[in-house]
């Protein structure tokens, strides 16, 4: 029998499919051919395949990809700019006056440092909103990385676009101009039901719909929110973005923090996905997003870090560790939120949000290679009894070995090929010195 043929075949590892709650191969190989997985076997079938490199995973573990459910991929510029504060404040006398300096340049050099830093704690694709949203496209497409783009829509004038009817047309040139790019896929980004006019959000719908891509938006993410728009409408905003016709299943809701029981009927019935960001709320004091109460009423729940200026990371393995320890003791019960449900939301729960689950999220035949491999042979993950609880509760991203983004390696033994990182790392701490005299500018200001 002539052997099959595979561009890289990985072995002698324990395969993590995350197909199934019971997708465990003790000692499996993948084979990659250009950027598909074409096989997912155990090591018995390593004979019938000749392949053009051997990934030995030295007993280590072989997963997905983590999918980044949200973030704001170039706020790496703004990591530590501005701590401690309340949401509003944060934003409105830090952010939003740091974000006035931005150019497509800034947002590009930012973003290829998030890329970094997600490739090198093994997410393979993320959910970006942002300004200058080309240049993060063209950052994820430069590093190899999987994303969803959109450029982020609200009522004031935009530093990138200007007035909101500029703001659909950037998002409808994007839209066209990444339709069928193997790693870049576009969504139409509203920032908030409190930033956006009703208006705004119906055309976004219709867009979204229209495009058949994902409506992504922040939504109910402190009590602050909630007053405001209960005030203004008379309503949640989750029943408010129902009642003028936004909610749908291709609506990604970020935060949901403060959610009343109905609201998670509405989120439920309009088959509405939503985003966590546990260490985000918790930094920013929003609060506990209901979770638990989210999965029990079969809403998809990805898992995401938010920005590096309210997290301060983009490690999604310590995402992990938060969610469930966060909602344990939240709930005082110990069950919730076990190690398998939270990996799901890393994976393939994220993968489904982003309405890529036919592509990326898990190990099967058919879908893209994106693939990670974990180094175990390390003191912390030492022994290992089950893989999932070791990889919620003790590896952290610097764990990761390997990454592979639709057939590509774009990290081995820890070392990024086609990323000077250095060079990036560089770019962006000069691009911190402006902002930083410029906020201390601001501040010295205020004071006066």
């Amino acid at each position: 029998m002539n052997p099959k043929k595979a561009d890289i075949l990985i072995k002698n590892g324990t395969l993590l499919t995350m197909e199934d709650s019971s997708g465990c191969i003790s000692n499996g190989i993948l084979a990659i051919r250009d950027d598909l997985i074409v096989a997912v076997d155990d090591a018995g079938a390593l004979e019938d395949w000749q392949p053009g490199r051997v990934i030995d995973a030295r007993g280590g573990i072989v997963m997905p990809g983590l999918v980044n459910a949200h973030t704001h991929a170039a706020m790496t510029c703004f990591r530590g700019l501005a701590d401690d504060l309340p949401l509003m404040a944060w934003l409105n006398d830090h952010i939003f006056p740091a974000e006035t300096q931005l150019d497509y340049e800034k947002v590009y050099r930012g973003s290829l440092l998030a890329c970094a830093e997600m490739i090198m704690s093994g997410t393979t694709t993320f959910c970006d909103m942002y300004l200058f949203e080309e240049a993060v496209a063209q950052a994820a497409a430069d590093a190899g990385m999987r994303a969803v783009v959109g450029e982020v829509l609200y009522d004031f004038p935009s530093p990138n676009y200007g007035e909101i009817e500029q703001g659909f047309a950037y998002t409808e040139n994007m839209i066209a101009r990444y339709e069928n790019h193997p790693l870049v896929s576009v969504a139409v980004e509203p920032h908030s039901p409190y930033l956006c006019a009703p208006a705004l959000l119906k055309r976004a719908a219709e867009l979204s719909r229209s495009a058949r891509i994902p409506l992504v938006i922040h939504l109910s993410e402190t009590k602050n929110e909630v007053r405001q728009i209960q005030q203004r409408y008379r309503r949640t905003p989750v029943a408010h973005l129902a009642h003028i016709g936004v909610l749908g299943p291709q609506v990604l809701a970020c935060h949901c923090v403060e959610l009343t029981d109905e609201d998670i009927a509405l989120l439920a019935d309009f088959d509405v996905k939503v985003a966590h960001n546990p260490e985000s709320n918790m930094k920013l004091a929003s609060g506990i997003a209901p979770v638990p109460e989210l999965l029990d009423a079969g809403i998809c729940v990805g898992l995401g870090t938010d920005g590096c200026a309210s997290n301060n990371n983009l490690d999604q393995f310590s995402e992990m560790g938060t969610a469930a320890k966060l909602h344990k003791v939240g709930k005082l019960d110990p069950t919730v939120m076990d190690a398998q449900t939270v990996l799901s939301m890393a994976t393939i729960g994220g993968a489904r949000a982003l309405g890529l689950e036919k592509i990326t999220g898990s190990l099967a035949v058919g879908k893209r290679a994106d693939v990670i491999i974990i180094d175990t042979a390390k003191p912390h993950l030492t022994p290992l009894y089950r893989p999932s609880s070791h990889l919620v509760y003790a590896a952290c991203g610097n764990d990761v070995d390997t990454t592979i983004i639709n057939g590509r390696i774009v990290m081995e033994n820890r070392r990024l090929p086609d990323l000077d990182v250095e060079a990036v790392m560089a770019a962006v701490n000069e691009i911190a010195l402006k902002i930083r005299k410029a906020d201390a500018a601001q501040d010295r200001q205020k004071a006066n």
